[in-house]
């Protein structure tokens, strides 16, 4: 039985030309080899699966080849490349930094460097992981790098360029390798599949490249766990359910619940989740990425988005402005860091929803500052309503139907048919009898009325009258009405 050999070593690079998305890194490596400018220590950072070590390998494997051809790729054929290939080259020394961390492994290599190569031109070691390393370690390690032998080379590999210490990376040249593409990976994922003979829909090559996030390695791992999954033609749907994944329908649903403001979907689809055994988290991360697309679909348009969903999101994208989606895609963000801690993932997901769905009517605010902002400046632009000019009176003119009706003199009558009415003569009036005033009587009624003691004057003191001309105004108007009666009063008693 042939042993089986997992894509990813099986569909590793054997020459510079199969290298995938480090364009610039292999440009410089081969011009420093056609130039004779081969430094003594390199040092390759990146992320995972990007292709340090291979690169790492791939240089050792082009400086030490026997038949380089003109375009400094190794020919895979000399016995120098065959034995590099497979492992065993007592030339090119590959060392897992996170085993062999200590300084007394360091100082074995540094023992062992001034050995002469035994079959290639430089005697090379690759330190995997080198961050690993013990502070120790790199010091012991700092005295070669500042002097090696001239024919030994250093190739170092790490994930943590950081942990590094400063005088290690001052000794080297540094490369950064960058994340590869997703359409990168997925022109790789389609080459291993057409070897392979499998039939594989573009959009599962491209949601298990998305799922890579950028390592090339991942994506043929996931690739190859799904081609043990299925033996016929594999689908978009067979990855979500090797993966775990949910159904981009569902996002699409929640759009529209969006549109139609319905809240009880909410609800529906998280325990839909719940029960099928999703996991919420990766949910939440898909959901994200659904939004994110979104937001691009209103920012940049149709070319920002993956070709086999593009059309379906310009559609869903109508039911959103553009600073909503900007907004959501904002609000999940920063709810993925508490979603990790909260006590109950399911009752977090419901309000995120809820939140996302609501959100339908509600206006930002910056939407607002806007609007008034405008209203300000119109309010400002619009004349302001001047008053009419006085006009005098001598040039006022009165309307017609305003003009003043003339006064109609009366008819004249004849004195001869004026009747003269009788006057009536005043009754003389006989003088009163005079009554000596011994005998005059007031009447009770008419006794004057005693003064009220103002308000400064105290309890038990003697009222103070005053005449009528020192009076204030409002009681000598009350005197005078009170003296009027009592005239009237006297004069009657008399006549009778």
């Amino acid at each position: 039985m042939q042993k089986y050999q997992v894509l990813a070593r099986k569909y590793r690079p054997q020459s510079f030309q199969e290298v995938v998305g480090q364009e610039v890194i292999v440009t410089t490596l081969k011009n420093a080899i056609r130039l004779s400018k081969v430094a003594h220590a390199y040092l390759f950072c990146g992320g995972r699966g990007t292709g340090k070590t291979t690169l790492a390998r791939l240089f050792a494997k082009a400086l030490n080849c026997a038949h380089l051809s003109d375009t400094q790729e190794p020919c895979n054929q000399c016995s120098s490349c065959l034995e590099i290939m497979a492992g065993q080259s007592l030339d090119v020394i590959e060392i897992d930094g996170a085993s062999n961390r200590g300084i007394d492994d360091i100082r074995q290599i540094n023992e062992m460097v001034g050995y002469v190569p035994s079959n290639g031109r430089y005697k090379i070691y690759i330190i995997d992981e080198v961050h690993m390393l013990t502070k120790e370690a790199f010091n012991a390690l700092l005295k070669t790098l500042e002097e090696p032998p001239p024919l030994a080379k250093f190739f170092f590999a790490t994930t943590e360029a950081h942990k590094v210490l400063p005088t290690i990376i001052s000794r080297c040249q540094r490369f950064d390798l960058g994340r590869i593409s997703i359409t990168q990976i997925t022109s790789k994922l389609e080459q291993i599949a057409k070897d392979l003979s499998r039939d594989v829909d573009p959009d599962a090559l491209h949601k298990i490249a998305d799922l890579s996030d950028g390592s090339l390695r991942d994506a043929e791992s996931l690739f190859d766990q799904l081609l043990c999954f299925q033996e016929g033609a594999v689908t978009a749907d067979a990855v979500r359910q090797v993966f775990g994944l949910v159904s981009d329908e569902y996002f699409f649903t929640l759009d529209q619940a969006f549109h139609e403001s319905n809240l009880p979907f909410a609800f529906e689809l998280v325990n839909h989740l719940f029960e099928s055994g999703k996991d919420l988290g990766h949910f939440l991360t898909q959901l994200i990425d659904h939004y994110r697309l979104i937001a691009l679909a209103k920012t940049i348009g149709e070319k920002g988005l993956p070709p086999p969903s593009s059309a379906r999101y310009m559609q869903t994208s109508r039911y959103y402005t553009q600073q909503q989606s900007l907004i959501l895609l904002e609000y999940l963000i920063t709810s993925e860091s508490n979603f990790q801690k909260s006590l109950s993932p399911r009752i977090f997901l419901e309000n995120i929803l809820l939140h996302i769905i609501r959100t339908k009517n509600r206006i930002p605010v910056e939407v607002l500052v806007r609007r008034l902002s405008e209203l300000e400046g119109k309010l400002k632009e619009e004349p302001k309503i001047e008053a009419p000019p006085v006009i005098p009176e001598s040039k006022l003119e009165i309307p017609q139907v305003l003009n003043p009706i003339p006064a109609v003199a009366p008819p004249a009558i004849p004195e001869s048919k004026i009747e003269a009415r009788p006057v009536l003569k005043p009754i003389p009036t006989a003088a009163p009898p005079a009554i000596p005033e011994s005998k005059l009587e007031i009447p009770p009624a008419l006794k004057p009325i005693p003064a009220v003691a103002p308000p400064s004057t105290k309890i038990g003191e003697p009222a103070i009258v005053l005449p009528a001309e020192q009076m204030p105004k409002k009681h000598q108007s009350h005197y005078d009405t009170l003296m009027r009666f009592a005239a009237v009063e006297l004069e009657g008693s008399l006549k009778n």
